[in-house]
């Protein structure tokens, strides 16, 4: 007989109002550098910086805080980026010869980009009904006249058109033909051979009708636009590669193929330049590699300044990508790591000033940004506010830390200040200030910790839509690598040549791969840390104000406990240093714990207040007290059969072979169980029930959903042994009081829960006595279908989660019930499920793989704010699953609230990189240098609210778009709105502000139930990115190409809002 549970009829609608008031999902600000740039442009009136990249992303930057983000349409490269000076309006050039215009548009106070018109060069006569030339080709170049209203195309063909800008229409008999260059060229240049492509236009600065004009042959021109007619001409042979136009206008420079450049004045004779002035080969004498681009800025105190990049000696430094800058007698060679794109000098361009004074150059690298003060002796680089590279070394792991006390963070960023004393007059001297901030000040400090390959723990400030780098912790000084760091490849000796000078901190190679960081916690109270990494080594850090020398503590722990019939196949321990070390302010090692076999740890925590810390590995767990220095319990996890865990990251083909000969025999078994169960006499009848429930049943009540079969995982299954989640509390275990537990979870759905005795600290003391710690295990749980155990967190007797250490005893949040009963809520892939404690008997579950089809990768506990009363907040509980999607339930309830969807399924990377915050709100990794921030929170939005003085009025744009409706309706509408707007469709920042007080709730802190910290995750360990998530990849069915998790429906956001 069929069982039917029926729910309550319909759905209430004061819960749904109140979810509107709790939830929203906003995918805010990206955070980072971006991915692939591949074009830059400048606005020397306002101030501000464009960047386009090979995914067709715009992204336009001012002072700290100013960000407006566009996309175009088609996922082409944008090849070329111009700025309307003053105007706000920016001109875009993709690989496929389309031009985009798009512009800044102000709305209630804030602005806004948004792409206004389209243009595709026709490639046949006939196009829109016009007569054009069929010789239109691809566009090399664009020049924006200083009129402001006409664009120059220079294309492949040798050809130049006129643009309208304001229509982005072809002008008419002004086409500027090669044929017509060669009729003031003589005779015996011409030699029958073409002129080549347009390589170059350059604009005068004093006469708007003038126009340099370089051909890929070698031949310069200067074209008098408004007499239709050649100026002069300049018979270069060598192939052109840039131009330069002089701040007189009397000098132009030019760069070419072989690695020299020349200068060539300007006369006013009707007779043809037949040879430079100067031509030099700067790194000569030996070939040389092109030089790409040139610059010639003069200074009013007298010399001038030669900026080009490339020409390098083919044979010594051919791989080199570099920047020379030339001033009199000083050549420097700026050496970056990553391929140049582009740069350009921040300098005077009035046309009333006699002198370009170049303030600062900005070099946009494939990976990078790096600025230098050409005002400042040396030229120093300036420190980047935002923009600043998170992969300078490949990101392993991430967290992060809500509500910083002020205190700690003082102590944070005078680490960094004496780590890098430029970031002190970094705010002064950078030169991209365009636009203003209209955010409030966050109300609260938030920390973004990043841990790297290299060893290294980057600190940002992500308070706010600039995330600011503030410290860098490198773990590499207290090991002996295989490689040791040294300086001499930094310093060029004075003989050297090239006067090389290592300029950006991209540098994507570690000395040592086991260096790399997995896993970081940080006590926000104590300003203790740890950092563990790839060869099982966990570092105790604590902050320090002054430079110290001092030896750190080496303890080792065995955590397979001598077990009989395993052994270690991996990489070996990296071996410490051995007396005192001189360290830094900053955080500094204490202790050094070691785990036997050296595997990657998987999970740590830290409890401050107890002076213990917990980790675990493939092979189990251990538990270390650091203020005695003393091991307390290591516990081995390895099921007998588990060899694979032995094997270490270094037999990763014998480990795939093994994962996929396993799940071929998990889906064979499945098949065979399944043939088994074949239909038998009844089911005939179980077809007749099951339509006579159907129809006995009432179509209005909702029913509970089909649940599917959920086959059990072997005990035998290869690494199930890996420690997935840890987590200490002060709660109910073995009886009627409540004392210190350490939890356990592993990747076989076994939970080990320990009583701990901790010595109780004194009335008034922050440390507890020397007395020793010790663990008592109290309960063992197995789960059912064996899935990994995600996280573990105690509820109190109100279902609240625990405080973090400190909180209560310091009264910075409210104290948790101890009288109720606590409960435990255990979150493994397949399902939630909420036991009693002491005696742990399930009291509520949700089964998420039945229900859903998918299983759980991140979870945490975070606070909702309502929008309508500020005294009321809820705490729900958020997961990530491994389609991307976001799922919120309630706490202790476990009843779905909201989904929402995120991330991409085939994005495993940025799935198993997702940081949920405290309160709502969330990172992950569109790129290996960007972080998309999403909120879930209808309340806790961080996003830009940013304005631009521009000198351009909207209502011409609105007379324009009705002046030419045929040309959007022939290139379609590329118009695409990216201005976030508040719920009533408009930005209000008087309404959103983030000076709100914090609601009784969220004073309860709630903790990311799988580390001490809000959130961390590990990328490329076995423990996050697993054979399942490759399985899910492998098994989809979409194929979307789209790199950036951008929709036409989900396109960033251009404001800040701060609610």
């Amino acid at each position: 007989m069929m069982k039917f549970r029926f729910r309550r009829q319909g759905a209430d609608p004061q819960r749904e109002k109140l979810k509107q008031e709790l939830f929203a999902f906003h995918k805010t600000v990206e955070h980072g550098f971006p991915n692939q740039p591949s074009a830059l442009a400048f606005d020397p009136e306002l101030r501000i910086m464009a960047i386009g990249t090979r995914s067709g992303a715009v992204k336009i930057y001012g002072a700290p805080g100013v960000e407006f983000t566009g996309l175009h349409r088609d996922a082409a490269t944008v090849t070329q980026m111009h700025f309307l000076p003053g105007q706000g309006r920016l001109l875009t050039l993709l690989d496929d010869s389309s031009l985009h215009l798009w512009e800044i548009i102000h709305h209630n106070g804030c602005a806004h980009l948004e792409e206004a018109l389209s243009f595709q060069l026709p490639s046949r006569p006939g196009f829109d009904g016009a007569s054009t030339p069929s010789s239109l080709t691809r566009i090399t170049v664009v020049l924006l006249m200083a009129a402001g209203n006409t664009a120059a195309l220079g294309t492949e063909g040798g050809s130049i058109y006129f643009l309208d800008v304001t229509t982005l229409a072809l002008l008419e008999r002004q086409t500027l033909s090669p044929d017509e260059v060669l009729r003031s060229v003589p005779d015996d240049y011409r030699c029958g051979k073409a002129l080549g492509p347009v390589e170059s236009l350059q604009g005068h600065l004093r006469d708007p009708t003038k126009i340099l004009i370089g051909y890929s042959r070698g031949l310069l021109v200067i074209w008098n636009q408004a007499a239709q007619c050649v100026d002069h001409v300049f018979l270069g042979n060598q192939q052109l590669e840039s131009l330069c136009w002089g701040r007189n206008s009397g000098t132009i420079i030019s760069s070419h193929s072989d690695g020299s450049y020349a200068i060539w004045p300007v006369d006013t004779s009707g007779s043809p330049t037949l040879q430079p002035s100067v031509a030099t080969i700067p790194y000569g004498p030996f070939p040389c590699k092109a030089i790409n681009k040139i610059l010639w800025r003069n200074c009013e105190s007298g010399g001038h300044f030669i900026i080009f990049s490339g020409g390098m000696p083919r044979a010594s430094y051919g791989d080199r990508h570099c920047v020379s800058v030339l001033r009199a007698e000083t050549l420097v060679t700026l050496d970056f790591t990553s391929r140049i794109i582009d740069f350009f000098t921040v300098h005077s361009t009035r046309p009333e000033d006699e002198f370009d004074d170049p303030q600062a150059l900005a070099v946009l690298l494939e990976e990078e940004l790096v600025v230098l003060d050409l005002q400042t002796p040396g030229w120093p680089s300036v420190p980047a506010p935002y923009l600043a590279p998170l992969h300078s070394s490949a990101i392993t792991c991430s967290a992060h830390v809500a509500n910083v006390p002020a205190k700690l963070w003082a102590r944070i960023v005078s680490a960094g200040e004496q780590q890098s004393p430029q970031l002190i007059s970094s705010a002064s001297s950078w030169p991209i200030t365009g636009g203003r901030n209209l955010a409030q000040e966050p109300s609260q400090r938030g920390l973004l910790l990043t841990g790297h390959e290299d060893g290294t723990v980057r600190f940002w400030d992500a308070s706010g839509v600039a995330l600011r780098p503030l410290y860098k912790l490198s773990t590499a000084g207290l090991f002996q690598t295989d490689c040791e760091h040294t300086d001499s490849l930094g310093q060029a000796a004075e003989d050297d040549w090239p006067p090389f000078r290592k300029v950006g901190c991209f540098d994507p190679y570690s000395d040592d791969p086991r260096l790399g960081v997995q896993k970081v916690a940080l006590c926000k109270y104590t300003a203790q840390m740890v950092v563990a990494g790839t060869a099982g080594q966990v570092l105790v850090l604590e902050l320090s104000d002054v430079p110290t020398e001092q030896a750190v503590s080496v303890a080792s722990v065995d955590l397979l406990q001598d077990r009989e019939g395993f052994t270690w196949k991996g990489h070996e321990r990296l071996s410490p240093r051995t007396g005192p070390l001189p360290w830094p302010a900053g955080f500094q090692p204490r202790v050094l714990v070691q785990c036997l076999p050296p595997a990657a740890v998987t999970a740590v925590t830290l409890h401050a207040e107890w002076s213990l810390v917990a980790f675990g590995t493939s092979h189990g767990f251990g538990l270390f007290d650091y203020q005695r220095k003393s091991p307390v319990l290591a516990r081995c996890t390895l099921h007998p059969n588990d060899s694979l865990a032995m094997e270490g990251p270094l037999s990763r083909v014998k480990s795939l072979k093994k994962s996929l000969r396993q799940s071929f025999r998990r889906i064979r078994k499945s098949r065979v169980s399944g043939k088994k169960r074949v239909a038998n006499a009844n089911s005939k009848l179980q077809e007749a029930n099951a339509q006579l429930a159907e129809q006995a049943c009432p179509h209005d009540v909702e029913m509970t959903p089909v649940q599917r079969r959920i086959e059990p995982r072997s005990a035998d299954d290869s690494l199930s042994g890996v420690v997935r989640c840890l987590y200490f509390a002060d709660t109910f275990l073995r009886d009627a009081h409540h004392g210190p537990t350490m939890w356990a979870g592993t990747n076989s759905g076994s939970v080990f829960a320990y009583a701990l005795e901790v010595p109780a600290a004194v009335a008034g003391g922050e440390k507890r006595p020397e007395r020793a710690v010790e663990a008592v295990l109290g309960k063992e749980v197995q789960l059912m279908h064996r899935a990994p155990v995600v996280a573990i967190a105690v509820l109190d007797g109100r279902g609240r989660p625990l405080p973090e250490p400190y909180e209560a005893s310091r009264d910075l949040a409210q104290a948790p019930d101890m009288q109720g009963g606590h409960a435990v809520l255990i979150a493994s892939e397949e399902q939630f499920k909420v036991f009693t404690l002491p005696k742990v008997s399930a009291k509520t579950k949700f089964k998420l793989t039945a229900h859903e089809g998918c299983r759980v990768r991140k979870v945490a506990l975070a606070t909702f704010a309502s929008v309508a009363c500020e005294d009321y907040a809820e705490t729900c509980l958020a997961c990530l699953t491994n389609l991307g999607d976001v799922h919120v339930f309630s706490v202790p309830g476990l009843r779905p609230q909201v989904q929402y969807s995120c991330i991409r399924k085939e994005d495993i990377s940025g799935i198993a990189s997702c940081v949920f915050t405290r309160h709502g709100q969330g990172f992950y990794l569109i790129s290996p240098s960007e972080f998309e921030r999403f909120s879930l929170s209808a309340r806790n939005i961080t996003e830009p609210l940013c304005s631009l003085d521009i000198s351009w009025p909207r209502d011409a744009t609105q007379a324009r778009v009705q002046e030419s409706p045929k040309l959007s309706q022939a290139n379609g509408n590329p118009s695409i709105i990216l201005a976030p707007q508040s719920r009533d469709g408009s930005p209000d920042p008087a309404h959103k502000g983030a000076d709100t007080p914090e609601p009784p709730e969220a004073t309860l802190s709630p903790m990311s139930i799988d580390s001490a910290t809000s959130a961390d995750t590990t990328l490329d360990t076995t423990g996050d990115v697993t054979v399942e998530d490759v399985k899910d990849f492998l098994g989809s069915e979409e194929s979307e190409r789209n790199l950036r998790n951008l929709t036409e429906d989900e396109a960033p956001t251009c404001t800040i809002l701060i609610k």
